[in-house]
């Protein structure tokens, strides 16, 4: 069941079915009240319900806290350079993903780069074991880190 149109016309349908049964009162076109509680409870909690685009999760790359900032600076070296990413926000101190100024943010930023920029075309992120997927969005103050789907 993709939509919320699609689970309405479902939800719909079952409780025209239960207006069906024996002993209840047959209205054409009225559902019964029973069915009508049905109806709106499911709608209540299908519009409470976090909707994706088409189903997708947002995940973004993030350098692992228990990687040594030796092999983070390795790996974020590789993400700027031959890997592609834009490391422009994380290069000077008027950027706004400059601060906080460690390298594991740094790291966090390239690596979310890079692999948004590539995901699409088989890129993983993985970075020699120096990063992680995560779901909830690392962005903090003027600092985005991006998501495309």
């Amino acid at each position: 069941m993709g939509t919320n149109k699609e689970m309405i016309l479902f939800l719909h349908a079952i409780c025209l079915d239960l207006s069906q049964q024996p002993g209840s009162i047959q209205v054409p076109g009225i559902m019964s009240p029973i069915s009508l509680r049905i109806l709106l409870l499911a709608l209540f909690f299908t519009a409470l319900m976090p909707q994706k685009s088409e189903g997708q999760f947002e995940e973004w790359c993030i350098a692992d806290e228990q990687t040594p900032d030796d092999e983070l600076q390795r790996a974020m070296d590789w993400a700027c350079g031959k890997g592609g990413a834009d490391c422009s926000k994380i290069k000077q101190t008027n950027q706004p993903c400059y601060l906080p100024n460690t390298i594991r943010d740094h790291a966090s930023y390239a690596f979310n780069n890079y692999y948004q920029k590539f995901k699409h075309i088989g890129a993983t992120c993985y970075f020699n074991a120096a990063a992680l997927i995560t779901d909830l969005d690392p962005s903090h103050h003027s600092c985005k880190f991006e998501y495309l789907p």
